[in-house]
């Protein structure tokens, strides 16, 4: 037998500025499963994370918030480390980026590259809020695009036309955090000498570390020359100052890839069997994986091992890269109830049927995965109720009725025993390739072979004929040992499963190779029931709290009624504004398909709009005008139809209509002219 294998895996740091959502899980979930395989299969097998912890935005939140950002960051890090948890994502450590071990390596590896001539110095122009007194990132920077003219686009790319362009090209910038006019300022930055490594990484990203997709990638940044990285930020900045450079900070992405060396590390020095440069070292014969999305590709594949082959340290064996979650085949939306939170999700289902539907859609390739909430609920039921529970439920109640729970020796079919056995080597390859899908079409395969074998076989029928007993018995317990097959099979998948499987089956946690022998002569345990059916309604409820989850502070208390879109109303006159400003707010008819009350609001009704080509929600402050809403219902109003979308506490509010009046029962709703149809633009 081979020696165990020597595995260190990561997943990408999730950034300690939000919740963890499911687009985050498909990651986790991904990479947790192929470490809990390497464990099952008797291999040493490492998986650290950390959170992502510097960074301004981590400094601005923590600022408004009215806290340190440690205190910030320690309260993100208990929430991700709890969603991780009940989803069964099995770190061996999850740490911090914003920890003694991370900066005492990111300094280290920085002197390294330093003394080696990697790092060069130069001064640089940056725009600079004066208010604020720092420096501003593109993205804290907004104006008019240089191209096409939209307003309020961010300083490195026009969502508009898609023009990318250098922030000084914008017109009327702004600074997103003050709303100060940005001036232009020098600063002396510090630069990693990217191009140092071009032979190295031409070599070894064409080496078999990348998927082929991901290489000719890479490919294209090669061919078109590496230019320097600047990896430095002034001050003020949350995140580790540069040695000998008073006011200068790494930047968050020279040290948050360290933060994988750094959780090890951390791991290390509380378990001395473990040896850092065994894993790390420029001669270590460890594996070492990162698991990352494919927006990432460039600092992983790129800078990542430039720096560590600049610094002495040894490069990863593979990078793997997947590609975004959509959700019933469109991008994650808000105001569709599809940007769903770990947590909106664990409240409502099993994380193993999410953990199940990942790997069934899961290959080895970038491709987007979708989450189609209707197929989720089909195949979850289909093959995780409908074909492995089913086997157990099937032939426990007669194994327990008629022989006590005592499995009896033999095998009923030898030609199906057979077959699942000769099936282990495939799955095990696919897991071992991260082609999950076919590891798991492979196993539901066999569920229904085993489930054809035994409706013809029908015990339930035998079991009602004299002298048939015996047949049973050894129908049922050949089928109770199936069920075990698979259940190591689907072990890392399903963990929780597997113990409850274990448990009735009465063994000790079941390995990899456990699926070579049948248990015979052997006391099971009382059958109880291990999975149950998705229900729809349930999904239904997950998709609503999704879209109310992102409470807003907006209320319906005082004097002043929200709005269609959240926005106080206190004050009949407002400034002046120019020309252009209103020239640039769209207003569309509107058609009301459906208007209701809101429940635990006082003074808001939602209202389903019909804009021509697109449905919108609106939540409008008129209730007190309309006690019974249902008569707004098919009548024409007038929209702002490009009203950025509001968070509220109650959902998401995508416009606002038109109503004019004194208040309280005097607030009359904006209507067109008869002739008019929804979607038009009123000009």
């Amino acid at each position: 037998m081979s020696e165990p294998r020597k595995i260190l895996v990561t997943s990408a740091l999730p950034y300690a500025n939000g919740s963890i959502h499911l687009g985050h899980m498909l990651e986790y979930i991904q990479t947790d499963m192929w470490v809990r395989f390497q464990k099952h299969r008797g291999n040493q097998c490492i998986y650290v994370c950390a959170d992502d912890a510097h960074g301004s935005a981590i400094m601005l939140r923590a600022e408004k918030e009215g806290i340190t950002p440690e205190q910030l960051i320690a309260n993100v890090q208990a929430e991700h480390s709890a969603d991780f948890a009940e989803f069964l994502v099995d770190f061996d450590n999850f740490h911090s980026t914003h920890a003694e071990e991370n900066r005492e390596l990111s300094s280290q590896i920085y002197l390294k590259l330093r003394d080696a001539g990697h790092i060069a110095q130069r001064s640089i122009t940056q725009y600079f809020d004066p208010e604020k007194k720092m420096f501003l990132a593109d993205r804290f920077i907004k104006g008019t695009c240089p191209k096409c003219g939209t307003e309020d686009q961010y300083g490195d790319n026009c969502e508009k036309c898609g023009a990318t362009y250098a922030p000084t090209d914008l017109k009327d910038p702004k600074s997103a955090i003050s709303g100060a006019t940005p001036v232009l300022k020098d600063s002396q930055h510090f630069f990693f000498k990217l191009p140092d490594f071009q032979n190295m990484l031409q070599t070894w990203t064409r080496s078999g570390t990348l998927q082929e997709a991901v290489a000719n990638k890479i490919a294209e940044w090669l061919d078109a020359g590496l230019q320097q990285w600047d990896i430095s930020r002034d001050a003020p900045y949350f995140g580790f100052e540069i040695p000998g450079e008073p006011g200068k900070y790494f930047y968050v992405w020279l040290d948050a890839p360290i933060g994988y060396m750094a959780s090890f590390k951390n791991l290390c020095n509380r378990t001395p069997e473990l040896d850092f440069d065994a894993f790390w070292g420029k001669d270590s014969t460890a594996e070492l994986y990162h698991f990352i999305g494919k927006d990432i590709v460039n600092f992983h594949a790129l800078f990542w091992p430039a720096m560590l082959e600049g610094a002495g340290f040894r490069k990863p064996t593979g990078i793997n890269v997947h590609g975004y979650l959509t959700v019933n085949g469109q991008k994650m939306s808000k105001s569709r109830g599809t940007f769903i939170k770990a947590r909106t999700y664990l409240d409502h289902l099993s994380p193993e049927y999410l953990r199940y539907y990942y790997a069934a859609k899961l290959s080895r390739g970038v491709d987007d995965l979708d989450l189609n909430l209707e197929d989720f609920v089909q195949k979850v039921n289909s093959d995780l109720v409908g074909k492995v529970v089913n086997i157990a439920s099937r032939c426990a109640g007669f194994i327990q009725k008629g022989n006590g729970g005592l499995l009896v020796a033999g095998n009923a079919a030898p030609e199906l025993t057979e077959a699942f056995l000769a099936a282990a080597p495939s799955i095990a390859e696919a897991y071992e390739a991260r082609d999950f899908a076919r590891a798991m079409r492979e196993i539901m395969g066999l569920a229904d072979r085993a489930n054809a074998w035994i409706a013809d076989k029908a015990p339930w029928s035998l079991n009602k004929q004299e002298g048939k007993q015996d047949e049973v018995q050894a129908i049922c317990a050949l089928g109770i040992n199936l069920f075990r097959q698979l259940v190591i099979f689907l072990k890392p998948v399903l963990p929780l499963l597997a113990a409850d499987a274990e448990a009735f089956l009465n063994v000790a946690p079941l390995t990899w190779n456990d699926h070579a022998t049948l248990l015979s002569n052997h006391q099971l345990n009382e059958f109880k029931p291990l999975m149950t059916r998705i229900d729809p309604v349930k999904v239904q409820a997950m998709s609503d709290a999704s879209k109310e989850d992102l409470t807003a502070s907006a209320t319906d208390t005082g004097d002043a009624a929200p709005a269609g879109n959240g926005e106080l109303v206190k004050d009949p006159l407002s400034p002046e504004v120019e020309f252009d400003t209103f020239a640039a707010v769209d207003l569309r008819v509107a058609l009301i398909l459906k208007a209701e009350h809101v429940e635990g609001a006082d003074k808001l009704l939602r209202l389903t709009l019909d804009i021509g080509d697109e449905q919108r929600n609106v939540f409008s402050g008129i209730k007190s005008a309309y006690p019974d809403p249902s008569k707004l219902n098919g009548r024409l109003t007038m929209m702002v139809a490009n009203l950025k979308p509001r968070k509220m506490k109650f959902g998401i509010s995508e416009g606002m209509v038109m109503a004019a009046g004194p208040g309280g029962e005097e607030i009359y709703l904006l209507s067109p002219d008869s002739g008019a149809k929804p979607g038009q633009r009123i000009k």
